[in-house]
């Protein structure tokens, strides 16, 4: 896998992503030799051809990231991916034929983009093909035994199953086995079929949910000493998920990692850019602001804004803004968290909600200091104690200011229970441990693909 900004991308993807960047390059760069012939050289040169064609790419790699072309785990079926491909070509086209009506001379050439849009569903419809051809090889993938004989080690081989992306291909592993003396010796028979100058395997995830007298040392060094990768599970799963799965999850994990530093310089960085974004939020939301303190003011009686206390950096409370969403009596009954579809929600509250625009008066919060723009989801008091002491470490969020955005906002969303405050939590340990500026640029990036597929919202 290949990490770039502190997250693992698939070398597949990355492969996938450049190689669909020269197909779109290059058939807008036929069409445009095809029409135009000898004086294709002086319009990509002097026509700013050249750069009409970077853009195309450009755009579509980006309609493409924002229908999840790159991230199949998010696609259920192989027929999806070429609808979605459709998707991203009919918005190209319609985006193309508006611009060429208002301003003609934007063409590369006359019908240059409608040619390379022709030759560009073809060719990305053959290459789709060919790739999910190719990665089905057992040529282009890595062959991968399992160790262990629990939930944790099915865990893995259902993951790497599920994920065509990864290119691991399980050749083994041993079930569940309840005796430990069966286990150990299973273990050590496994492995031995795989010695040899030239292993018939070329990676074993260590899954053992406990090591004491299970662990077969000698023959993993012998594999090892061969050239075979020995890699702990929790290393695999924070790879390919980008979270630290809280099970298995040991203060050593802390410890002896090199993440979980806050440097000073660092978050001096973050501050300067969560404050610049907020103010130039605020400024572009400026013109919006009578119109949405309008709907909120005819929605239902009530004050326009709503001011709720959240847990922040340290422990220390502080008081958070957002536009009301909900009736006035909404909490009569006590705190409780948001669902899908809300009840208490006003219609204009769920519609504000889909898109994000309660949270715009964050940004105060944001100028005040009180939260960064990227960080975990601050918490209401009410919950904290509860979350505490049911998920471990759920503390060490508050190492960190909490923020308008984040790693789990836009990996997992909103979460309403018990069971989804702890996955959330794994995203947010996760960002926590490899928390840098470009981290915070990736997040806000993503945040815009959350908020415009109306994503993670309640």
């Amino acid at each position: 896998m290949i990490r770039l900004f502190n997250v693992y991308y698939p070398t597949r993807t990355i492969v996938l992503l450049l190689c669909e960047a020269l197909i779109v390059s290059g058939c807008f760069l036929l069409a445009t030799v095809l029409l135009l012939g000898p004086d294709t050289y002086l319009v990509l040169n002097y026509e700013y051809g050249g750069l009409k064609i970077l853009g195309l790419t450009v755009l579509t790699l980006l309609f493409s990231y924002y229908f999840d072309l790159y991230e199949p785990q998010r696609i259920s079926a192989r027929w999806e991916i070429y609808f979605r491909l459709l998707l991203v070509l009919g918005f190209l086209s319609f985006l193309l034929s508006g611009i060429i009506y208002f301003y003609p001379d934007a063409d590369i050439a006359h019908y240059g983009f409608l040619l390379g849009l022709i030759f560009l569903t073809v060719a990305l419809v053959a290459w789709r093909s060919a790739y999910e051809w190719m990665i089905g090889r057992e040529l282009f993938q890595e062959r991968v035994y399992v160790l262990g004989a629990g939930e944790r080690a099915r865990s893995i081989v259902e993951l790497l199953q599920a994920r065509k992306d990864a290119g691991m291909q399980v050749v083994g592993w041993d079930g569940v086995l309840a005796d430990k003396m069966e286990r150990k010796e299973a273990f050590n028979a496994a492995l031995g079929r795989f010695h040899g100058p030239k292993p018939s395997i070329d990676r074993v995830i260590v899954a053992l949910e406990d090591r004491r007298g299970e662990f077969p040392v000698d023959e993993l060094l012998k594999l090892r000493f061969n050239g075979v990768v020995i890699e702990e599970a929790g290393s695999l799963l924070e790879r390919l998920t980008g979270k630290l799965h809280l099970d298995g999850l040991h203060p050593s994990s802390f410890i002896y990692s090199e993440g979980f530093r806050v440097k000073p310089s660092q978050q001096i960085a973050r501050r300067i850019v969560s404050t610049l974004t907020a103010a130039t939020g605020l400024l572009l939301f400026l013109p919006f602001f009578p119109i949405v303190v309008l709907m909120v003011r005819l929605s239902s009686p009530g004050p326009i804004f709503f001011k709720q206390t959240r847990v922040g950096l340290g422990g220390r409370n502080f008081s958070v803004y957002k536009f009301r969403t909900m009736r006035t009596d909404a909490e009569v009954a006590g705190a409780k968290w948001a669902i899908k579809d809300d009840p208490r929600a006003t219609r204009v509250g769920l519609l504000m909600r889909k898109t994000r625009l309660d949270e715009v008066p964050q940004l105060w919060n944001v100028l005040r200091g009180d939260m960064g723009f990227v960080g975990p989801r601050p918490e209401r008091p009410e919950f904290v104690p509860w979350l505490s002491e049911q998920i471990p470490y759920f503390n060490l969020r508050h190492m960190i200011r909490p923020g308008l955005t984040g790693w789990a906002q836009v990996r997992y969303g909103y979460g309403a229970t018990l069971a989804e405050a702890r996955e959330k939590l794994e995203f947010d340990l996760y960002y926590i441990k490899h928390m840098t500026l470009g981290l915070d640029l990736l997040i806000m990036f993503e945040t815009v693909k959350t908020i415009i597929r109306r994503q993670g919202a309640q």
